[in-house]
């Protein structure tokens, strides 16, 4: 064969790639059209707001300003990250205490999650289980400034509810808002609170999903209750928990703003445990108009927490591959 055929050939092969990929992609564009269609609404919101936003990731090298807008401001480099490295410190501070309260809401939620969803699981009254899960989904709707009121209301030094309890009983009082690692238990026991409901029904529904004749055989063996959740339940919820844990470490970086607002009404003695990235940023650029800074701290935590994503979906896949994301 001639040196000049192989590119040739080689061109032709390509083109009939691509145009049998073509018709097989309008082959199955007709043929499940309905299943696009249903999925064209989630799409254009996906790319509305999730992708096109994406430009204004400009702002994070811009020294912004509202007379020239994102695009007229003048280049700023990196000195929107030098701004929140020059201080180390609170740098390290913030990053820690960011990852450590979301590593024990993650733990904490996901466990009371599942050890609810189990025990609804082994209940048999259906209108019990109906009323418990609206009861414990109640919350996941409860704005955090009604429960940094309610958490007042029971924990001030001088009004509180619990305080007053401990002075009837001859106890010292303690000084809630002044103790800034005993509100990190305060803080995991409000995010139980809100969210362990949601999580349990997640959890609840993947159990509805499991082959009741799992159980038969297990209950005609002798199993006892411990060993069929120990042996079956467990086991076929571990998939859902990796999935859903893998999901929350995206977020590994990103404080919930609100929770610490309502809840410790930015209470400076409290700083030292809740001064996560997204309140040190609001403390010291949202106040201020600094929004380049801003954006470049978000872009932090986002690059960070895909690299956590990443190395998590890799162990996740070396215990068992068909439960990583990608």
């Amino acid at each position: 064969m001639s040196q000049e055929a192989i590119p040739e050939t080689t061109g032709r092969h390509s083109l009939k790639t691509r145009t049998a990929r073509s018709r097989s992609f309008r082959k199955s564009l007709r043929k499940d059209s309905s299943l696009y269609l249903l999925a064209l609404p989630g799409i254009v919101v996906l790319i509305l707001f999730a992708y096109l936003p994406m430009s204004g990731l400009i702002l994070v090298f811009k020294n912004y300003n509202f007379n020239d807008g994102i695009f007229g401001s003048p280049w700023a480099g990196f000195s929107n990250f030098e701004f929140f490295f020059s201080s180390m410190e609170d740098a390290l501070r913030a990053t820690r205490n960011t990852v450590m309260l979301n590593a024990l809401y993650m733990l904490t939620g996901t466990f009371f999650s599942v050890a609810i969803a189990i025990i609804l699981n082994e209940l048999r009254s259906k209108w019990f289980i109906k009323v418990t899960q609206s009861v414990m989904f109640f919350p996941y709707f409860i704005s955090w400034i009604i429960i940094g009121a309610i958490l007042f209301s029971l924990l001030d030094y001088d009004k509180g509810i619990l305080n007053q309890l401990f002075h009837s009983l001859g106890l010292a009082q303690v000084d809630w808002y002044s103790s800034p690692w005993l509100f990190v238990i305060i803080l995991v026991l409000a995010n139980i609170w809100k969210s362990a409901g949601y999580g349990a029904i997640i959890y609840y529904a993947v159990l509805q999903g499991i082959d009741p004749s799992y159980y038969e055989a297990a209950r005609i063996d002798g199993a006892s209750r411990w060993q069929i959740i120990t042996k079956i339940t467990l086991p076929m919820l571990i998939p859902s928990i990796i999935l859903m844990t893998l999901l929350g470490i995206g977020g590994m970086l990103k404080g919930d703003l609100s929770m610490i607002m309502g809840v410790t009404f930015l209470n400076p003695l409290l700083l030292p445990t809740t001064d996560i990235i997204d309140v040190y940023v609001y403390r010291t650029a949202i106040r201020s108009g600094e929004f380049g800074f801003a954006s470049a701290i978000t872009l932090y935590q986002s690059v960070f927490g895909f690299l956590l994503v990443l190395v998590a979906n890799k162990l996740a896949g070396w215990y068992d591959k068909d439960s990583k994301l990608f």
